[in-house]
């Protein structure tokens, strides 16, 4: 990129630095400022050396995005559908670490603490189906394994620990049952330079994505901890998917691969068609992820065709920790993922404060970081994440059943098809108010295949919806849906 190219890209992002030279002098001061912001506040040594790389590409010119003339699709994968079930797993547990990414707030719902903390079937919250799905893994084996943890934020950690106390079991020899992420600064968009808020200082930090668990590990000593234990993989997934239980034949299938890295990816549905998606790279053959934010916005018809994109990332991912810990001792301690930049103001709540960037990166970018690297498709069942209230209702529905050994899963009779809902944000997505619109009872999903809700509604005992259904209210007054079965129609109400 020329110099004049760069100045124009870089003013129509909204920072422009005159001259190579003074860009050299303007990088060193805001890695010194960055530096010195990090050390007085106990940044990880990993997190920073990740973090002032990422800036650096930043002022160097990089734009993070991967345009669609460098990739490829990826057209066929191995399937999970096509292993065979393992009778003697034992061997396979001792090998074995999970960990949970329960680093959100659930703030976008109006939460002041963990969103796993939510109930997500009947009485019990997503730690305690957690809890008892590794449990109940250990119990069917007769010991501690496998090895469990989960990947806490600053926000989330007291709560959560607080919570599984009720669990003594779950912690590991040492009693540690967590780690937890790092957060980095926002960045003033003109300058690069940390931004400074006069009224909050919690306003300065953001997390870093998922992206973070590489450094957290290996800050944390629990990577280091795993290795000399004897542990050789580990399985990590979200917090919010139920659906992500240890499958050890997935896991056999991974040990036999001699992968480094292997990420659980599903078929895009139209639903599916904004998220990160797999693909390959021309240049080196190598699997990447490519999410929304690294997409130009000329090529976005393209990236969210999902007859050429067809698998997208479950956020289910095995790692062969001896190879992470290979990869960090060849890359100076420092995975280089792609960097996701994201534009916002220091105050999320206030429009007119300061433009900042936040950088980012995803955890399944790590799939071009090894030299061995694979992906194999699973079943929808494998991922039921809660983003909003309305994939909240479809898991308290019908539609899924809890088992007796805590495993969520869909009714069989939805042969493998989640019931696609979509409720007014206005009225329903707030927990509190999503909750007050369904205290009598939500409505039966067994045989819906899509639920769809506009206005100000609530529902009484005993709805049942079957096919595609719509429910509106035009009215300035919230009005009740009366119990009764609504199949394939448009209730007005």
């Amino acid at each position: 990129m020329n110099l004049r190219d760069k100045g124009k890209k870089d003013r129509e992002f909204g920072l422009f630095i005159p001259s190579w030279k003074s860009m050299e002098i303007a990088l060193n001061q805001v890695i010194d400022s960055i530096t010195v912001k990090a050390q007085q506040h106990d940044l990880p040594a990993p997190a920073l050396q990740a973090f002032v790389q990422a800036v650096t590409k930043v002022a160097q010119g990089s734009d993070g995005l991967i345009s669609e003339a460098s990739i490829e699709p990826v057209n066929e994968l191995p399937t999970a559908a096509s292993l065979g079930e393992l009778e003697d797993i034992e061997g396979l547990a001792r090998e074995l670490a999970v960990v949970k990414l329960n680093g959100g707030l659930g703030t976008g719902m109006g939460l002041a603490g963990p969103k796993s903390l939510l109930k997500a079937k009947g009485d019990e919250t997503f730690l305690d189906i957690i809890a008892k799905q590794i449990l109940g893994v250990r119990k069917r084996l007769g010991g501690q394994l496998p090895g469990f943890y989960l990947m806490n934020s600053f926000g989330t950690q007291e709560p959560s620990l607080n919570f599984l106390k009720r669990y003594p079991g779950l912690a590991d020899r040492e009693g540690r049952l967590d780690f937890v992420q790092s957060k980095v600064p926002k960045l003033d968009a003109n300058t690069l330079l940390p931004a400074i808020s006069e009224k909050d200082s919690n306003l300065e930090w953001c997390p870093p994505g998922h992206g973070d668990i590489y450094p957290a590990l290996l800050s944390s000593g629990i990577l280091d901890s795993l290795l000399d234990q004897g542990v050789k993989y580990l399985f990590v997934s979200n917090a919010d998917n139920l659906g992500a239980t240890v499958d050890f034949s997935i896991l056999a299938h991974f040990a036999q691969s001699g992968a480094g890295f292997m990420m659980e990816v599903a078929r895009r549905t139209l639903a599916d068609r904004k998220g990160g998606h797999l693909a390959r790279r021309r240049s080196d053959g190598k699997l990447i992820l490519r999410e929304s934010a690294q997409c130009a916005s000329d090529e976005t018809e393209s990236f969210q065709d999902v007859g050429k994109y067809r698998f997208f990332n479950t956020n289910n991912l095995w790692i062969q920790l001896e190879h992470l810990r290979r990869e960090f001792d060849a890359r100076e301690g420092v995975l280089e993922l792609p960097i996701i930049r994201n534009r916002k103001t220091l105050d999320p709540r206030d429009e007119t404060s300061l433009p900042v960037l936040q950088l980012e990166s995803a955890m399944g970018a790590a799939i071009e970081c090894f030299d061995q690297s694979s992906a194999i498709e699973v079943p929808r069942s494998r991922f039921s994440p809660v983003k909003a209230t309305s994939d909240l209702l479809a898991l308290w529905s019908d539609a899924y059943v809890l088992s007796d050994d805590s495993q969520l899963m869909l009714s069989p009779s939805r042969q493998g098809q989640p019931p696609v809902v979509s409720l007014d944000s206005k009225f329903f997505k707030m927990i509190a108010d999503f909750e007050d619109r369904f205290r009598f009872g939500v409505p039966s999903l067994i045989a819906c295949e899509k639920l769809e809700v506009a206005g100000d509604v609530d529902f009484s005992a005993g709805v049942v919806c079957e096919g595609k259904v719509r429910i509106e209210n035009r009215k300035d007054q919230r009005q009740t849906v009366p119990a009764g079965v609504y199949a394939d129609s448009v209730v007005s109400l």
